[in-house]
């Protein structure tokens, strides 16, 4: 112990040194934006590279089973599917797309982009996925992410040049417009930060007939996944007594435990929806620019 204690007395300028540079370094990333994204853009490659090692190991466990489902349903095939494609009304003006459109009229309106998870947490209230794709690949914040089965999974909170952050369902703030394929009637899925095996669907009324095994689907209403997509299934009915709507849980569709392959999918018409939706609410909320 008395070496400890002459080892820091002879080295103190230098630890002293150590401790200073932290906490300037520290302000420096709170209290500065630029920096504070300069610097989580450089921790999320340094740790994108470190996870893809890992994952390559980790990825000789799980192989054949997650080939076996990628094989199922591959980004060709969702890329073609008819619900990724919406008619365009031409009968007031004829308008020349710049999205691609087949001879019908119908143009794209989801693009669907395969990636890896080379990063996935379950065991905590705030739960991440990290992916293998970034902005060099096309990704950008706020695209939707499915499973290789289609199912739904999560939201890209941030992207760097090779590798992406996914906000994942199993996160307590994340929220997703979701719909029931039996009635149409739509709510929000939410977790509650408990069991990663089990969703809440809330916001269903309770004049609509549910029952266990229901399933439940991306919904229209939705800016960032594409509708129809599973979301899981009605594994348990509760009724708040203290209002008109639902608990419902929901076992998720998508496979967190085992997640490896997904695919990145973007709205192409997401910038205008977002656009749209911010002017009018700003033109009209905003008093001083509307005197009536």
């Amino acid at each position: 112990m008395r070496n400890v204690f002459l080892f820091i007395l002879r080295y103190k300028t230098f630890f002293s040194f150590l401790i200073l540079q932290v906490v300037s370094l520290w302000f420096l990333y709170t209290y500065n934006k630029f920096h504070r994204a300069r610097f989580l853009g450089i921790a999320n490659e340094v740790t994108g590279r470190v996870n893809t090692q890992y994952n390559k190991v980790e990825d000789y466990f799980t192989l054949r089973e997650e080939n076996r489902r990628v094989h199922q349903i591959n980004d060709s095939l969702l890329n073609l599917l008819p619900k990724n494609y919406m008619r365009a009304d031409t009968s007031v003006q004829l308008v020349q797309d710049s999205i691609p459109f087949d001879t019908l009229g119908h143009y794209r309106r989801y693009y669907f982009r395969p990636a890896t998870v080379v990063y996935n947490t379950v065991s905590s209230q705030k739960n991440y996925i990290q992916l293998n794709r970034g902005s060099n690949h096309g990704i950008k914040d706020n695209m939707a992410v499915l499973s290789s089965d289609g199912s739904a999974v999560g939201v890209v909170v941030g992207v760097s040049p090779n590798f992406c952050q996914v906000m994942s369902l199993l996160h307590v703030q994340q929220k997703v417009n979701a719909s029931l394929k039996k009635s149409g009637d739509f709510g929000t899925i939410e977790w509650e930060g408990k069991d990663p095996r089990l969703l809440t669907l809330k916001g269903v009324p309770k004049s609509i007939e549910i029952k266990a095994g229901d399933t439940v689907l991306t919904s229209t209403y939705s800016f960032n996944f594409p509708p129809g997509y599973m979301v899981g299934t009605i594994a348990e009915v509760v009724t708040d007594k203290s209002t008109n709507f639902y608990v419902l849980k929901v076992k998720p569709g998508a496979k967190f435990y085992s997640l490896q392959q997904v695919f990145v999918v973007e709205n192409l018409q997401y910038a205008e929806q977002i656009a749209l939706n911010q002017e009018a609410r700003k033109r009209i909320e905003d008093p001083k620019k509307n005197p009536k």
